[in-house]
């Protein structure tokens, strides 16, 4: 759906964007290696006296090569969109990764999406960006085709955390899959959230003491099955809270939810969507004894809990972290 920010097209972008620095890539997380990546295209924004675009594709590419194995997403299109706003880009065009697309050889994709259809004055891509038909199109390619059509073109270097690791959306993953909410958050700069809207349960979490918001989280998320300690924000304002993801194993197993207990929260949230961040991981799912001890270990959880949100909430906040959190509706 094409807004004033998020275009569905190059064709649609307006004049007022058009002629600036471009971010093009994946961008699935918009993690600090492509934070790296918007920062430099940015600086070339303002060289040029422009406006900062990035260029993304909706569906992710590997989705679209193997439908049958979608990507789990970090961010979906809505979220990608928020958090490319929130570093600093005036725009964003979310091509269509459809067949078209897939067959249009490298010259073309550059001709026709960067120089004509952009008028792009310089582009910024990751050192493993490529594209066009079989992924022939490298950084080397982007920079020698950018210099003969009167754009410049940088492509920026590996962005390596901490630990001297390289950071990437798959690393990432695989930290969430893991429970390492910790160390995916590190690499993100931010803390991983969901959006969804929330629907009825079986209201067994309200005769147990502890009613939750329940979310269907879409079937590629492969977050750990366990207990989070997370924030859901409602209507603009933040709540600690405690979140199991799973099966509920003590009732004999049923489809993949995300049920949220929301601390000092009362009223009705069905039908409404809330944002959930998750904050550290508590512990996995567990099958208990009887419905008596499963409570006193959900009296621990909700107080594990709030211990957790409280110290990540100590922590300093990234600039990212802090625009999310202080942005209108957040």
């Amino acid at each position: 759906m094409t807004s004033a920010f998020a275009f569905d097209a190059f064709r649609d972008v307006p004049a007022r964007l058009r002629g600036g620095s471009v971010a093009i890539g994946n961008f699935d997380g918009v993690h600090r290696g492509h934070q790296a990546v918007i920062d430099r295209a940015r600086a070339g924004a303002m060289r040029v006296s422009g406006p900062l675009l990035a260029v993304t594709f909706e569906p992710h590419p590997r989705t679209f090569f193997k439908p049958e194995a979608p990507v789990f997403r970090l961010t979906p299109r809505a979220a990608k969109a928020e958090l490319l706003r929130a570093v600093g880009a005036d725009g964003v065009v979310v091509l269509p990764f459809d067949a078209d697309l897939a067959n249009l050889d490298a010259p073309a994709f550059i001709d026709r999406v960067l120089s004509i259809g952009l008028g792009a004055s310089h582009v910024v891509a990751g050192f493993d960006f490529h594209f066009g038909k079989g992924r022939t199109g490298t950084p080397q390619l982007l920079l020698n085709e950018g210099n003969a059509r009167g754009f410049t073109t940088e492509i920026v270097s590996a962005f390596r955390d901490e630990r001297g690791r390289v950071v990437s959306s798959s690393l990432i993953r695989d930290a969430l899959a893991d429970g390492d909410v910790a160390s995916a958050n590190d690499d993100l700069g931010w803390r991983w959230f969901v959006d969804g809207a929330v629907v009825y349960g079986d209201k067994r979490g309200r005769t147990l003491g502890y009613p939750t918001a329940n979310m269907v989280l879409p079937p590629e998320v492969q977050l750990r099955h366990g207990v989070y300690a997370v924030r859901a924000r409602v209507d603009g304002f933040w709540f600690s809270g405690a979140a199991n993801y799973g099966r509920r194993p003590q009732f004999g197993d049923g489809p993949t939810l995300l049920e949220t207990y929301i601390c000092d929260f009362r009223g009705d949230l069905y039908g409404k969507t809330v944002r959930i961040e998750f904050c550290a991981f508590l512990r996995p799912e567990s099958v208990f004894e009887n419905v008596a001890a499963l409570v006193a270990r959900m009296d621990r959880d909700v107080a594990d809990a709030r211990k957790a949100v409280s110290s990540v909430l100590r922590a300093p906040r990234t600039p990212l972290q802090a625009t999310l959190e202080d942005r209108k509706g957040g």
